[in-house]
């Protein structure tokens, strides 16, 4: 009872400080602010302020890729619930040794059985790629978002209490 008023409260809070900072889908998607830089540096400028401004939406759109990254590759969400849930049994079950016929099983072989497997079976699962194709999707629409996206109004006003 106690771990799920642990976890309620952890989605309270992550509600309260991700969740605030979401701007609306049309502001996300305002296609009047859409317009292409002049040079380098406004670029620079857009891209700092923007995943600033929109850092919920940028959250958002890396946790979506990241559901999608996984509900796309069954094998890597079957090698890490196997050795997640393996790790839990093991610990759970089998915590003194087992006598087997005329073998004594031990927790450090069947944590050595579960690794033998595992292991191998993540590494064909390909984690690496999965990571990185995460990390490239989301690089590419958020600087390609916050590169195209004029700043607000606000953005003059933000400039100016910096300098003050």
């Amino acid at each position: 009872m106690e771990a799920l008023m642990r976890v309620t409260d952890t989605i309270k809070s992550i509600r309260e400080t991700r969740f605030s900072a979401l701007r609306a889908p049309t502001e996300f998607f305002d296609v009047n602010r859409i317009s292409r830089p002049a040079d380098l540096n406004q670029a620079t400028h857009r891209i700092s302020y923007n995943t600033r401004y929109f850092s919920g939406n940028y959250g958002l759109i890396v946790a979506l890729l990241a559901v999608y990254a996984l509900l796309t590759n069954f094998l890597l969400i079957f090698a890490v619930l196997f050795l997640v849930g393996g790790f839990a049994a093991i610990n759970r079950f089998a915590p003194d040794p087992i006598q087997v016929g005329e073998h004594v099983v031990t927790q450090k072989s069947l944590y050595t059985g579960l690794f033998v497997i595992g292991i191998p079976l993540l590494y064909i699962s390909s984690p690496f790629s999965t990571f990185f194709w995460l990390v490239g999707a989301s690089a590419v629409l958020i600087l390609g978002h916050a590169t195209i996206m004029e700043p607000g109004i606000e953005s003059e006003y933000a400039q100016v209490q910096e300098s003050v």
